[in-house]
């Protein structure tokens, strides 16, 4: 492409074309909006979970360099429309302690998530574990902050979809999804959050309320806080802002 033709991404369409007009409107100031014509390359995806979503793609075209405009020799090179993970360095990733598991079971497991990774444009290796009630799929590789999401709200949906696609009934075993050793690092600080809020409940003698949780996290809590005699636990507010109430024992919760 030469300097008169610019590509831009965007959440839609709109977005991909404005980008793509300011950085003509960069290239040559004073520019006539009306001279420039775009074509849509793609409209953009979701994706699954709202994740892996495909950007809109736009290429805007000015028709003829505006009078007076010189070559820019300095302007920057169009930007690809998605980075290339292949140039990243590669970088050695410690494989989980815990045997590989063959069942077939495992490898249906595996060949989920390998597919699913795959779909979003990740390099990653899965490696399942199994034990008499679970399967544990760790992913291993770069970029794996996408599959863990904010709050791992992400790595949270992907396991419940994991599970809805391949167990059946009681006879299937409950699968975990873990990528970074996210599930234990999380795991640790809900349980110094917990042991806090519970400490306060006591000395203050009043409810604590805790901030809005999964699901999965939520019963993490609800079951580190069930042996502890002094405090007791209940969820309150609605989906996706529900959250935990630590209380002193025999207090309300109300």
């Amino acid at each position: 492409m030469d300097d008169l033709t610019y590509e831009a991404t965007g959440e839609t369409v709109g977005e991909a074309k404005w980008a793509a007009l300011r950085e003509l409107e960069r290239r040559f100031p004073g520019l006539d909006r009306t001279g420039v014509a775009f074509q849509v390359l793609t409209e953009g995806e979701r994706g699954l979970m709202g994740i892996g979503r495909e950007p809109a793609r736009v290429v805007a075209t000015l028709g003829e360099r505006p009078s007076g405009a010189g070559e820019q020799s300095d302007s920057p090179s169009p930007r690809p429309s998605a980075p290339r993970r292949s140039e990243a360095p590669r970088r050695a990733v410690a494989a989980p302690s815990t045997p590989q598991s063959d069942t077939a079971e495992a490898t249906a497991v595996r060949d989920l998530v390998v597919s699913i990774a795959s779909g979003l444009g990740l390099e990653a290796a899965v490696h399942v574990a199994e034990s008499d009630t679970e399967l544990t799929a760790t992913l291993s590789g770069e970029d794996l902050g996408l599959v863990i999401g904010k709050h791992g709200k992400t790595i949270d949906a992907l396991q419940y979809l994991v599970n809805a696609i391949l167990t059946r009934g009681d006879d299937g075993k409950h699968v975990v999804i873990d990528a970074q050793n996210y599930r234990r690092r999380r795991e640790q600080a809900l349980h110094e959050t917990a042991t806090r809020a519970a400490s306060d409940a006591v000395r203050l003698g009043r409810p604590v309320s805790l901030e809005p949780m999964t699901s999965v996290e939520r019963k993490i809590v609800h079951l580190f806080l069930k042996g502890q005699g002094d405090v007791e636990t209940s969820s309150d507010g609605r989906e996706p802002y529900r959250f935990i109430v630590v209380a002193p024992a025999g207090a309300s919760t109300e």
